[in-house]
C-alpha cells in the first residue's frame, strides 16, 4: 500500500514512515500544500497512492463525485481528531500496521478510518 499525506498532516510523518519501509509522499515534499482537494486527489489517483487525510467531510463529497464521474480512486483513509496531530510516531507506526493489514491497499472509492489502536 503506498500512500499520499493531504496537506493537514505533518511531513515528518511520512519520512517516519519511509524508514519504517512503508512507500509514503507527502503533499508538503512535493510542493502541493496549495492544491485543491480536488487536485490532491487526482494526484493520489494518478499515482496509485491511497490518500490519508483528517478531513473526512470534503473528501466523503469527491469521492461520491468520483464515483458517478467512473474515476476510481485507490482509498481515502482518514486519521480522527482523536489521534493528537502531533503525536507523529504514534500515526506513522498506526498507519504502517495498516499497510500490513491491507498490503493490496484499498479497492476504488473506499473509505477508512484509521484505528486508533
Amino acid at each position: 500500500m503506498k500512500f499520499y499525506l493531504d496537506e493537514d498532516l505533518s511531513p515528518k510523518i511520512a519520512d517516519i514512515l519511509r524508514k519504517k519501509g512503508v512507500d509514503a509522499l507527502s503533499t508538503h515534499e512535493i510542493g502541493a500544500v496549495e492544491a485543491s482537494d480536488l487536485q490532491q486527489l487526482e494526484f493520489a489517483a494518478k499515482e496509485g497512492r491511497c490518500l490519508v487525510t483528517r478531513n473526512r467531510d470534503d473528501f466523503v463529497k469527491l469521492t461520491l463525485r468520483f464515483f458517478n464521474d467512473q474515476r476510481p480512486h485507490h482509498g481515502i483513509l482518514i486519521i480522527p481528531h482523536t489521534i493528537p496531530g502531533d503525536q507523529f510516531s504514534r500515526m506513522a507506526t498506526l498507519l504502517k500496521t495498516f499497510a500490513s493489514n491491507h498490503p493490496s491497499g484499498l479497492t476504488p472509492y473506499t473509505i477508512a478510518f484509521l484505528p486508533a489502536k
